[in-house]
């Protein structure tokens, strides 16, 4: 009996911490404000009353900020996404799988309109030698640091037609391939940082990937299921991490220094 009341206090502290750490939606109710009723919608329990007040409420405010929005507003696409979703379900909240898709989904235009195209979608100009700069610290300003895989990602990234259409189709290939008994799937990398990198992805053996990404962009790679590990320079700083690929995964490295 003891060991269970220890057990109850452990569980409840953690829910009372849990708790406290979460935001703060006690005047919800009188807020004007569309980004924060969209996350009280998505955070807040299925049964909770103040769903019934808030959601209409923030349909009709979606609805006249694109009413009045100015020609060219970015924000407009995403009100309308979100409107959309609120006339078929609770909030604008998306499952890990439903984003997955969402991804593969653009994954599959982009790689379409390549084969399309006969070429890359994206125009890339090699990278001068001193690409690559350390964040500037407190006790000294920024400073240039030699990008000792300038030449490695270049090559990386100077594909011929033949090569690029063959692998556009195998990483189309894997795209549409739903079966769990696959042997291969894909590996998408998103590099939010203001630098070129490369990605080398090493498993057992032999088997060794390197996938060159330019800044700001995304590239991916058909890769044989299994444990992995993954290794780059982002920006000077070294990045490493173990994944085990079992199924299509997406990984976003750095983050820009532009606002």
């Amino acid at each position: 009996m003891k060991k269970l009341l220890i057990l109850f206090s452990a569980i409840l502290s953690v829910q009372l911490s849990a708790q406290s750490r979460g935001k703060d939606y006690s005047d919800i109710l009188k807020s004007k404000n569309i980004y924060e009723i969209n996350a009280f919608l998505r955070d807040a329990h299925p049964d909770d009353p103040k769903r019934s007040v808030l959601k209409p409420r923030v349909m009709e405010m979606m609805k006249e900020y694109i009413k009045t929005a100015k020609p060219g507003d970015q924000k407009v696409k995403q009100m309308q996404e979100w409107l959309a979703m609120l006339k078929r379900r609770p909030s604008t909240k998306i499952s890990f799988d439903e984003m997955n898709a969402i991804i593969k989904q653009k994954q599959i235009a982009r790689y379409q309109k390549e084969l399309q195209t006969g070429q890359s979608a994206v125009a890339y100009t090699p990278s001068s030698p001193q690409n690559v700069y350390v964040s500037a610290s407190v006790s000294k300003p920024a400073a240039a640091i030699p990008d000792t895989e300038a030449s490695e990602f270049n090559m990386l990234m100077a594909e011929n037609p033949v090569e690029h259409k063959n692998k556009t189709v195998k990483i189309l290939n894997s795209l549409f391939d739903n079966d769990p008994n696959a042997k291969e799937c894909i590996v998408m990398i998103e590099n939010r940082s203001d630098c070129n990198i490369i990605v080398r992805i090493e498993g057992i053996g032999t088997t060794k990937y390197r996938l060159p990404i330019p800044a700001h962009e995304d590239n991916s790679i058909v890769v044989q299921k299994g444990d992995y590990l993954f290794t780059s320079i982002v920006c000077g700083a070294q990045y490493a991490s173990q994944k085990t690929i079992q199924k299509p995964i997406m990984v976003a490295l750095g983050s820009s220094s532009k606002k």
